[in-house]
């Protein structure tokens, strides 16, 4: 049977994201002032690159070294939370590294840094537990930030791994690639590569540098990403494969990088090529620079991506899981967007629902509508109903253009689910109260708010049947 977990080894950080308000320039000197809202904690570094491979449904664990401080506990706290078994070690008169990001209006201010580096202390704990662990592992992950956490052991390390027969992936920060000497593959992108083999002329002569790179130091192959140019998955000067740049908006790169060398460690973990691996890493790249921060791309979402023609406007893919939309939603959270949730049947949609619909989304950046699968619709509406089964009710929903994402619940009402997402504002359509509106008390209690919209009269699903029932005795 295949082994499916991976080892992810390297220079574990704590990435700190300060969301705020900004309104004014400082008295004090000519910088803004952000009045802090919200602290986000989330696994940075090599931990991110763990983060990345259990988001795509594989299990992962990371070893790093940290310090004996509160963020090595935070980063702790967070890669429990995430589902990332912790392999840290904790190192005295250490500083664990960190990183905290100041953001305001989808805009990073500034980047605050807290770092010595590892490369002066004892690295024999380290080694042990990376042998202990990788016998269980499919494939292993040498995240280099160069911050001394695996730099002075590289070639032990990789070789500890060739031992057990585990593949080595390597993502390198330093310039000299021959200690990544006897790796699997390298994933440089094209400034770290120029950094190593000097300016690349053309297209020509970045494959014949890396063919010698490849000899030289014993690899199945190089896999540089070159930012608008794709990557090229190279393995030798006769023998490559250029895969051309998935066009999306790009907001963020950071961590794209770590999203390549997970998305490439879990297709070869699950027995895929090189080639393969390569085409679902880039897809996934262009996914992953469409958000905030070091993000990470779901299973669902790259499925779908790689399930949808270049150019082509997939409706589908707005129909997300409950895991899904949690993830998503973190995201435009990230990035200061305003959420709007709002539920009900929808069983025949009709004008009043399209213009309901467009009202709330006018109130913020991104709209979730909230359905009852069928057993919940009979519950609620009787034997008849519905009438059009979940997956056509989705499906029309999600190709309306002010929807951005669909999800179905199965329970009398979406409370539990309004309470997991904690929308910004809660939507509702007709005669109701908005204290009896279910998820009330956990979106006002986030500081949220519940807004209940006008009901348009004699448009309704129930009408609507009985015009088309009274027309047929006609």
């Amino acid at each position: 049977m295949t082994k499916l977990n991976i080892l992810i080894v390297g220079d574990v950080m704590l990435d700190r994201y300060l969301h705020g308000d900004t309104s004014r320039v400082s008295p004090e000197a000519p910088v803004p002032v952000v009045h802090l809202k919200k602290v986000d904690y989330k696994p940075g570094g090599a931990a991110n690159v763990a983060l990345n491979v259990t988001a795509l449904g594989v299990s992962s664990k990371v070893i790093g070294l940290v310090g004996k401080d509160e963020t090595a506990m935070l980063l702790r706290k967070s890669l429990q939370e995430t589902g990332i078994e912790d392999g840290l070690i904790e190192l005295d008169d250490a500083v664990t590294i960190s990183k905290s990001r100041v953001i305001s209006r989808h805009q990073q201010l500034m980047r605050l840094d807290e770092e010595d580096g590892f490369a002066s202390f004892d690295h024999s704990k380290l080694m042990e537990r990376v042998e202990l662990d990788l016998p269980d592992a499919a494939v292993m992950i040498l995240s280099d930030y160069n911050k001394g956490t695996i730099s002075p052991i590289l070639q032990p390390l990789i070789q500890l791994a060739k031992k057990h027969g585990v593949p080595v992936l390597v993502d390198p920060k330093t310039s000299d690639f021959s200690l990544y000497a006897g790796a699997t593959l390298l994933t440089p992108n094209m400034s770290e590569f120029e950094a190593a083999v000097g300016m690349c002329q053309d297209e020509k002569d970045m494959l014949e540098k890396a063919a010698v790179l490849i000899e030289q130091c014993d690899w199945q192959a190089v896999l540089i990403t070159r930012s608008e140019k794709g990557m090229s998955l190279v393995r030798d000067a006769n023998n490559a494969m250029h895969l051309p740049a998935q066009v999306r908006d790009v907001f963020d790169v950071t961590g794209a990088g770590d999203t390549v060398i997970a998305v490439v460690a879990t297709m070869l973990a699950q027995g895929n090529n090189l080639e393969a691996a390569a085409r679902a890493a880039n897809v996934a790249a262009g996914i992953v620079v469409g958000k905030l921060g070091a993000a990470s791309v779901s299973f669902d979402e790259l499925s779908r991506a790689m399930q949808t023609k270049p150019g082509e406007v997939c409706t589908e893919s707005s129909i997300v899981s409950e895991k899904e939309l949690v993830n998503v939603v973190g995201d435009a959270k990230a990035r200061g967007e305003v959420i709007i949730m709002t539920n009900g049947c929808f069983d025949i949609l009709h004008a009043g629902h399209v213009r309901y619909l467009q009202q709330a989304r006018n109130m913020g950046d991104k709209l979730i509508v909230v359905v009852n699968d069928d057993a919940s619709v009979r519950r609620l509406k009787g034997e008849a109903r519905p009438v059009n089964t979940l997956a056509n009710r989705m499906q029309l929903l999600a190709a309306l253009e002010m929807v951005d994402w669909v999800v179905a619940f199965s329970e009398d009402t979406p409370k539990r689910l309004i309470c997991a997402i904690l929308p910004d504002k809660l939507v509702k359509g007709g005669d109701y109260k908005p204290t009896d509106i279910a998820g009330y008390d956990c979106v006002t209690g986030n500081g949220g708010e519940v807004v209940v919209l006008d009901y348009h009269e004699g448009l309704s699903t129930s009408k609507t049947i009985q015009g088309i029932i009274d027309g047929l005795k006609n």
